[in-house]
């Protein structure tokens, strides 16, 4: 059995380093512990498969699917990330300090995805166990077809969320343009809110709970009835 060596710390600048080099690198047996990535100009897919507990922090704007199918990593994203930032993520964390596109942790399964400040639509579009934390808005059609897991958004949330929910937990500190087909607003118990503070905490965020609603499925779409056929 082969034992991954974690070397120190490195460092990879972007305009000397292929997207390619870099992700070798990454992936390689002798990993660095932690890598610094300079001069990304929102270069796609960096970041990606990450399979080992390493510490990224990418300095500048990202493109499409940074830190896609991320397990054990954690990597911050210091400034904008493009569509698909942390899709299929499975654990870890990926941290966002800017805005995020669309399909923000679409399909991810495990970890902490944190966006410091807005994300477009369909963030956490079929998310399936995932926790996603936003600070400010968030677009239209978000976690539609969400499966599992939790998605807070400190600011507002666009038209049709929560569209064809199944048992994903959704707060919104501020307004919801509408709810998608099957959405509804649920009671914030005590254990909601224990449960909201612990993602804030772990997010960074200073909010109060009690100031969030919470939204979730009325389960009407688990099976078809014709009742709801224009639901579909």
């Amino acid at each position: 059995m082969t034992t991954d060596t974690l070397l120190p710390t490195a460092t990879y600048d972007l305009a000397t380093t292929t997207t390619r080099e870099l992700n070798a690198a990454l992936h390689a047996t002798e990993a660095p512990a932690s890598v610094e990535v300079a001069n990304p100009q929102g270069a796609h897919a960096l970041a990606c498969g990450l399979n080992r507990p390493i510490d990224v922090r990418i300095d500048g704007h990202v493109g499409y699917y940074a830190a896609g199918m991320n397990q054990h990593a954690h990597v911050t994203i210091d400034g904008n990330a493009g569509v698909g930032v942390a899709e299929n993520m499975m654990s870890g964390s990926v941290r966002v300090t800017g805005d995020a596109s669309q399909a923000a942790g679409a399909t991810a399964h495990g970890g902490l995805l944190v966006i410091e400040g807005n994300a477009a639509a369909r963030c956490g579009i079929s998310m399936k166990g995932v926790d996603i934390v936003v600070g400010g808005d968030i677009g239209h059609m978000s976690a539609f077809m969400g499966q599992a897991g939790r998605l807070v958004v400190l600011g507002d949330a666009g038209e049709a969320l929560g569209d064809s929910l199944y048992e994903v937990r959704i707060y919104v500190r501020g307004s919801v343009a509408s709810l998608g087909a099957d959405c509804v607003k649920k009671e914030m118990r005590p254990e909601h809110i224990v449960e909201l503070q612990e993602l804030l905490d772990a997010a960074g965020f200073d909010a109060d709970p009690a100031e969030f609603t919470r939204y979730g499925s009325a389960r009407q779409l688990y099976h078809f009835h014709v009742d709801n056929a224009s639901a579909y």
